[in-house]
């Protein structure tokens, strides 16, 4: 297993968060560090890279032990996608293999939801989340016929944050956790 990168990103970010930045400062420059992560797909273990026929995937790549952040692969099988959801903290999407598009979405005084602006992000490229500026989206395979894989970085530990899945038409929320897909997480250090 090639460790060497992912390794180096975890270490660049633990520095970055050890002098607790404020948020715009960790886009920034959490974004160049997940940009150089993701411009060369060599180093994802095979295991932490399978699809689901049905379901997106949600590898936990790393989990800071003082939960400042974690790393995901995501893995979306063709056609899959999200349903509409906040994140209650900072994150990045690293576009690392194939093609994916997020569709923002915008919440009026009454909760009622609006598509907003939608991106796609290709391999190489990296996308934010931000609960102070544009948090609710839905994230899609761009491919109905092939894998798509994308590197999410969190300011906190995701699969223990709770969140809300929204009805993309009425806004009605429903809270939830979403927990990783395995419980194998690579061995930074070996």
């Amino acid at each position: 297993m090639k460790n060497e990168k992912l390794l180096a990103f975890a270490q660049g970010m633990s520095r970055l968060l050890e002098t607790r930045p404020a948020e715009p400062d960790i886009l920034r420059d959490g974004s160049v560090l997940l940009a150089a992560l993701v411009a060369q797909d060599d180093w994802l273990p095979e295991q932490f890279a399978v699809p689901h026929p049905q379901y997106y995937q949600q590898y936990l790549l790393y989990a800071d032990p003082l939960e400042r952040f974690s790393m995901v692969s995501f893995v979306w099988g063709p056609g899959q996608k999200t349903p509409v959801h906040d994140h209650m903290t900072w994150g990045l999407i690293g576009m690392l293999r194939g093609k994916e598009v997020e569709t923002h979405y915008l919440r009026d005084a009454h909760g009622a939801m609006t598509p907003g602006r939608c991106v796609t992000l290709l391999p190489g490229q990296v996308g934010s989340v931000s609960p102070t500026t544009h948090d609710i989206h839905e994230v899609a395979n761009f491919y109905a016929d092939q894998t798509s894989i994308s590197i999410h970085v969190y300011g906190g530990n995701i699969g223990r944050i709770h969140r809300h899945v929204f009805d993309p038409v009425t806004g009605a929320e429903k809270s939830f956790v979403s927990g990783y897909c395995s419980d194998v997480v690579p061995n930074l250090w070996s």
